[in-house]
């Protein structure tokens, strides 16, 4: 009985790898993994997602998870790395979409498959991430709609990554669609950070008396200017919007006294897997059927929060 018992677990596991694994594909054995910064929730959820695919395809497949904290000579370092232990696969969130391309290249040399994730990667194989000119759009048609077609509006903005260039573009052409919105400023660098929103938002706080709302280009930076805003005790701020649906994001939009009103969602863990198995396929001959895909970015705002599943692993 005992036998029979171990002999149908052992079916069923080979019934699993088999699923993820095909006999004769080349085999999945370590996967090198850098991203933006890893004290951003956004990006551990991508370092967590792309593990867990590769464990589907290989159990014993080593994944290495390391932070670029946007420093481009950092990442070139960690690829540089990869490339000495022969990863089969990097997943790779770039600091620099251009700047990072002598590195891809290199990588691509040495036979390494490299996916972008979240944003472009000059020289990728393939790329998977969030529509992010409709993030950036949703996020200010809803701002502007909420101020009735009439304010003064700041642009957070960020790394010089196309994701973020992709969310302000998305942005500015929604206001540009509204005479009555004025943006003020759109060229503040926060670094994608909380500290950064609250930095760069004090200064545009002192240079302009009049603000009526904000676009951050993501929840981290949304979040810290809405710090800074308070710290400052300004009463003209009417709303703030994101980009991320993030875990703080969501709970700011639960909080009937945030200023948070509006972030429209990724979904970094499916952003991972996909790219992992993108990778995979590519490793085995398999080209995806789009270079680029694009995952939509649907807006969480106080009205639909409650129904919103959140980053939840699919």
């Amino acid at each position: 009985m005992l036998k029979r018992t171990l002999a149908s677990v052992a079916a069923c596991s080979l019934l699993a790898l088999a699923s993820a694994a095909h006999a004769g594909d080349r085999p999945l054995k370590s996967v090198g993994v850098t991203v933006g910064d890893l004290a951003n929730p956004f990006f551990v959820a991508i370092g967590q997602g792309a593990t867990e695919e590769a464990h589907k395809i290989n159990p014993n497949a080593q994944v290495t998870v390391v932070s670029a904290k946007y420093d481009l000579n950092t990442q070139v370092g960690q690829i540089e790395n990869f490339i000495a232990n022969k990863v089969d696969l990097i997943v790779l969130g770039a600091a620099d979409s251009k700047g990072i391309a002598p590195a891809v290249k290199k990588a691509e040399k040495a036979g390494i498959v490299v996916v972008a994730v979240d944003v472009a990667a000059e020289g990728a194989d393939a790329t998977v991430m969030s529509d992010n000119t409709m993030a950036g759009a949703e996020s200010c048609k809803f701002i502007a709609e909420q101020l009735h077609g009439q304010g003064n509006v700041v642009i957070v903005n960020g790394p010089p990554v196309s994701s973020i260039m992709d969310r302000v573009s998305g942005c500015k052409a929604e206001f540009a669609k509204t005479p009555g919105i004025k943006v003020l400023s759109d060229n503040q660098n926060a670094g994608g950070s909380r500290d950064g929103g609250l930095s760069s938002m004090s200064n545009l706080l002192t240079a302009f008396p009049k603000i009526d709302a904000v676009f951050g280009i993501n929840d981290p930076t949304a979040i810290g200017a809405e710090l800074a805003i308070r710290q400052a005790k300004r009463t003209d701020v009417k709303l703030i919007g994101g980009v991320d649906g993030a875990p703080d994001g969501e709970r700011a939009l639960k909080d009937p006294k945030s200023l948070f009103a509006v972030s429209p969602a990724q979904d970094p863990h499916r952003m991972a897997v996909e790219s992992v198995d993108v990778g995979y396929g590519l490793m085995n001959g398999k080209a995806p059927a789009e270079k680029v895909k694009l995952l939509p970015t649907p807006p969480v705002t106080r009205a639909n929060v409650d129904s919103y599943q959140g980053w939840v692993r699919n």
